[in-house]
């Protein structure tokens, strides 16, 4: 029987500290937090309560360690991710993909290597940054609801890359504090962005990352943050780092898309006033029996 619960108890930090000390083996997926509008009494205190909504990411163990993780809305096919590490540049990665249209991660993988695309440890590395970008952007969730399935694993096909969840955990609390620290500096990705004024004169001698001219090949009054971050395929977290990067240095500044405050109205208007959840500490407890009983 699969372990289920909402992150609002039991954190995604603690999730993964048990499920190392545990050597588990499976894959947790967590899902959207869907808001009722109605309240429940959990241990004599009332909160508002949510539902399973649609699969927002999956992450796999074996034997404790971390292998493999997947953010929905997020490319995370092979060309895609070594694309995004720069290992690939856009025209090749578009070339690959119309002519390896149904071969599997791991298939594609030697293709390139003997071909001399890239290297096993470019695959080997980039695979890795990816399942470690998803896993440190989930870190900072704390209501989604997500359930645990022993033994579940993902295809064969895909590549798996062995990390050990001791580093994932020191490094994934530090980068909460990160992670807080953006999105207070940029709460809504609905903002849009555009160029100051001499542009040109700005970028004279600035060395930009990948990562950061694909952004700014999207620059736009009309592009939302969040348009752009699906676009190239950045999660919340690297799409907030890169513009408050870029905002810093002065190339980019932040503006109200067209008809941001009338869809902002529209919305507050039909949104329900939510409760600010809190931990139970009973409900902890519990869960943690329950994992380690597994």
């Amino acid at each position: 029987m699969p372990l289920k619960g909402e992150l609002r108890d039991f954190s995604t930090t603690q999730l993964l500290n048990l499920i190392n000390l545990a050597k588990k083996t499976g894959t947790l997926t967590i899902f959207q937090a869907k808001k009722t509008g109605e309240t429940e009494e959990v241990n004599g205190k009332k909160r508002e309560r949510i539902e399973v909504g649609t699969e927002r990411a999956k992450i796999s163990f074996k034997t404790g360690k971390l292998i493999f993780a997947a953010m929905n809305g997020q490319d995370g096919n092979l060309v895609a991710v070594l694309n995004k590490a720069g290992k690939l540049t856009d025209e090749q990665a578009r070339i690959i993909r119309e002519r390896a249209k149904n071969t599997t991660d791991k298939a594609l993988a030697l293709l390139l290597i003997n071909a001399n695309y890239v290297s096993q440890n470019d695959v080997v590395s980039s695979v890795q940054q990816h399942i470690l970008d998803v896993v440190y952007s989930l870190m900072s969730w704390n209501q989604e609801p997500f359930r645990f399935d022993d033994e579940i694993l993902p295809d064969k096909d895909r590549i798996q890359v062995p990390v050990d969840l001791e580093n994932v955990i020191i490094e994934g609390s530090r980068r909460i504090k990160e992670i807080e620290e953006l999105t207070q500096h940029l709460p809504n990705l609905d903002m849009a962005l555009k160029f100051p004024e001499n542009p040109k004169e700005k970028f004279k001698g600035i060395h930009l990352s990948v990562e950061e001219w694909r952004v700014v090949s999207f620059v736009n009054p009309k592009n939302s943050i969040r348009q752009i971050a699906k676009a190239n395929n950045m999660s919340e977290v690297e799409i907030r780092r890169v513009v408050y990067g870029l905002e810093q240095a002065g190339l980019v500044e932040m503006v109200k898309p067209p008809g941001m405050d009338q869809a902002a109205a529209a919305n507050q208007r039909r949104r329900p006033q939510a409760k600010a959840p809190q931990v139970q500490k009973v409900v902890v407890n519990r869960l943690i029996d329950k994992i380690r009983s597994i």
